[in-house]
Formats: structure tokens, C-alpha cells, sequence
């Protein structure tokens, strides 16, 4: 049987990935050396070598069933835009968004360890390994959203990937729900509704708004009064419901829904690249390669 110890020493030599190490060790009774020989030979432990450049590029992509059932989405990043840009690579992102929505990974370990709903000889992980081994830099799955559903499902890519929106409506059709879509990857709301917004945030800002107010030499009574009146235009910055129709300013997405007769129940926006810390480099045309 394999140890994790085993695992581990042949991860930190190669670099490969916890499951290739296990599979290869498994395959060569635990000979470390003849692991490492099987992974070379199946350009897993080349691809492994490229895991600690930093991959801040790529895209999002998402699927949605034809009967708007169930949808997913996805962001798998590459090191560089141009690699991005690569077909090979897109219709890479575009199949792990459908086989998201088609199996139902738990998470982004599960993804990786099921076959391939192209090639079910492989793992999504091998697949994934082939291709960094093919194209040449580091690539990584790194989150996704699943909706299943009795309402509509719908999807929208803005920027050829770079960002993504997921939407699920209770009532309504494919067109007002890419209305909808595009309002999330235009306003960028971080909640749906009021409700939605948990109580350390509220406070948060509501100190933040005292303060202002304070500052501006207004006694604290009065103070509280302004609080009030000004945590309304917070909430209409985060909560999608609370946003003025980006296609109609004159109206706010939950009046739209009221004359729609429809809800959203929930979304997922996703931007490329959007938290990826980029670590320093040792030359400057590094950094300035990655900051672009």
C-alpha cells in the first residue's frame, strides 16, 4: 500500500500532482525512482516544473443546458493572454464548464479526479496536464459555480472571457435574464438583496458613514439621522436589487422584476484574474510581464 509519505516525497522531487504521484507509485509498487521515470515519460513532471509561475491570465467560460435547467461557471487561468487567446486552450475551458454542470463535482479536487466526459480514458487532471504540456506554461482550474434548478438558468462572457456571470431566475425568459446578466457583470454586486448583507459588513460601514458625517462637524445626533439617509446609497452599490437598471437608470432592478414578475434567486460573477496576488520577479520586464 502507499504511504502519504510517499506521496508527498515524490510530489516535492517532481512537483507533479498528489494524484499522478499516487497513480505512478501504485503502478511501480512504490519504486521511487521508476515513478519518477513513468512521470518524465508522460511530460507530467515537465508540466509539474511550470506550477510555481504565477497564472493570472485566462478565462471564464460557462455552459447552460438547453432546457436552462442547470449551468456552470468557471475560471481556469494561464500565465499569459496570449496563451488565452489559444483555441486549444478555450475549448479546454469551454468542456470543463460543461462537465461541471453534467457531473457535478463537490469541488475543485473532485473536478480533477473524475474522467473526462471528452475522453474518458483520461482524468480532467491528465487532460489539463496534456495540455500544459503541450502549450507550454502553467494553467489552473481555479473556482466554479454550479446552479441546478426549477426556474431559468442563464449565462453571459463580456471581454472574449473576462468576466462571467451566472444567473438563476424563477420566471422569465432567456432575454431578460441576459439583461440581468449583464447588469451583474456591469454594476459588480456583491449580494442579492438586504437581507443578504451580513450584519459585521452593515456595521462596518454604518461606523464608516458616522465618521464621515462627524468629520464634517455634525454632532453625533444628528450624526446617526445622516447615517441613515446615506447607508440607502451603500446598499444600492451591492445588492443587485437595490441597482439602478444599467439600461434604464430611471429604474431599479427589483421595479424591473416587479414588472417582469420574476426573481433572482441567485448569481455568480466571476473576473479573471480578480484576487491572483502576482509575486515580484528578479528582472523589471518580469513584473511589468506579469502586472500586464
Amino acid at each position: 500500500m502507499i504511504s502519504a509519505s510517499q506521496v508527498k516525497e515524490l510530489r516535492e522531487v517532481t512537483g507533479a500532482g498528489m494524484m499522478d504521484c499516487k497513480k505512478v507509485l501504485t503502478e511501480t509498487d512504490g519504486n521511487m525512482e521508476k515513478a519518477i521515470e513513468l512521470l518524465r515519460e508522460r511530460g507530467i513532471a515537465k508540466a509539474a516544473k511550470k506550477s510555481d509561475r504565477i497564472a493570472a491570465e485566462g478565462i471564464v467560460s460557462a455552459y447552460v443546458s438547453d432546457d436552462k435547467k442547470i449551468g456552470a461557471i468557471v475560471e481556469v487561468n494561464s500565465e499569459t493572454d496570449f496563451v488565452a487567446k489559444n483555441e486549444e486552450f478555450r475549448n479546454f475551458v469551454q468542456d470543463v464548464a460543461e462537465q461541471i454542470a453534467k457531473k457535478n463535482p463537490s469541488d475543485v479536487e473532485n473536478l480533477l479526479s473524475q474522467k473526462s466526459i471528452k475522453d474518458e480514458t483520461k482524468t480532467v487532471n491528465e487532460v489539463l496536464t496534456d495540455k500544459i504540456a503541450k502549450i507550454g506554461e502553467n494553467m489552473t482550474i481555479r473556482r466554479f459555480e454550479r446552479f441546478e434548478g426549477t426556474g431559468l438558468i442563464e449565462k453571459y462572457i463580456h471581454g472574449d472571457g473576462k468576466i462571467g456571470v451566472l444567473v438563476e431566475l424563477d420566471n422569465g425568459d432567456s432575454e431578460f435574464a441576459k439583461d440581468i446578466c449583464m447588469q451583474v457583470a456591469a454594476a459588480k454586486p456583491e449580494f442579492l438583496n438586504r437581507e443578504s448583507v451580513p450584519a459585521e459588513r452593515l456595521e462596518k460601514e454604518m461606523e464608516i458613514l458616522k465618521a464621515q458625517a462627524i468629520n464634517e462637524g455634525k454632532p453625533e445626533a444628528i450624526a446617526e439621522k445622516i447615517v441613515q439617509g446615506r447607508v440607502g446609497k451603500f446598499y444600492s452599490e451591492i445588492c443587485l436589487v437595490e441597482q439602478e437598471f444599467v439600461k434604464n437608470p430611471d429604474m431599479k432592478i427589483k421595479d424591473l422584476l416587479i414588472s417582469k414578475n420574476s426573481n433572482v434567486l441567485r448569481f455568480a460573477r466571476f473576473e479573471k484574474g480578480e484576487g491572483i496576488e502576482k509575486k515580484e520577479e528578479n528582472f523589471a520586464e518580469e513584473v511589468m510581464k506579469q502586472i500586464k
